[in-house]
């Protein structure tokens, strides 16, 4: 069987994997290497809410994960850069969602640990600040460190350049990000690619996320 024939769906089947109470893990750093399509999708399924959504941010107003929060689909944010989307900031004032913040590095092995099977690791950042409240933290070398959870997700949306027809994935540039780490820390993962190629295409040294990581392909 053509296995291109197993993973690729149309963007209405990928938003329908997304199940109420989800933890999603979204790549993209501002909107670049966002999967928009997926996420702007997300607004046609019912049952894709009371989310909890792993990103480096909540898109921008009214943009990518923006939307979603302005239709109340989102319940909690785990991420570092929030202050981008004023609707954020209005919406935690409000009550209206949960904010975990964690820094920007913290956030990338937190998801890296995640799909590397670590339950847990120390790290000096956030150390003496209200980011260690409530923390475990011990000392190393005479530097405090907090123990910090690992994180994974029901689902990952993820953007890629390209893929081939096993799921072979390739990156743009700085559109890399978060994506190649959040393909490793879901039980489901779901790239949004700008095309697919015959096996034997991609330079074998340009494949960031082998197909084995990749369940669902959705071109867009």
């Amino acid at each position: 069987m053509d296995p291109l024939s197993e993973k690729l769906i149309d963007i209405a089947a990928a938003a329908a994997l997304v199940r109420r109470g989800d933890t999603m893990l979204v790549g993209g750093f501002g909107l670049v290497g966002k999967p928009l399509a997926l996420v702007e999708a997300l607004l046609t399924n019912p049952e894709a809410t009371q989310l909890t959504v792993v990103s480096n941010n909540l898109g921008e107003p009214g943009e990518g994960l923006g939307r979603l929060l302005l239709e109340g689909r989102i319940a909690k944010a785990i991420g570092s850069f929030f202050t981008s989307n004023p609707d954020v900031v209005a919406a935690h004032g409000r009550g209206e969602l949960e904010v975990e913040l964690t820094p920007q590095g913290t956030l990338a092995e937190a998801i890296r640990a995640g799909g590397a099977g670590i339950a847990a690791f120390y790290t000096r950042t956030g150390a003496g600040t209200k980011l260690a409240e409530g923390r475990e933290t011990r000392s190393f070398g005479g530097l405090e460190h907090l123990l910090w959870p690992a994180i994974r997700g029901n689902v990952a949306l993820i953007r890629a350049r390209a893929a081939d027809t096993y799921g072979n994935l390739v990156y743009e540039k700085t559109a890399r990000n978060f994506n190649p780490d959040m393909a490793t820390a879901a039980d489901v993962v779901v790239a949004q690619v700008d095309e697919i190629v015959p096996v034997g295409s991609l330079d074998p040294e340009a494949i960031v996320t082998p197909h084995l990581l990749v369940d669902r392909l959705v071109l867009a």
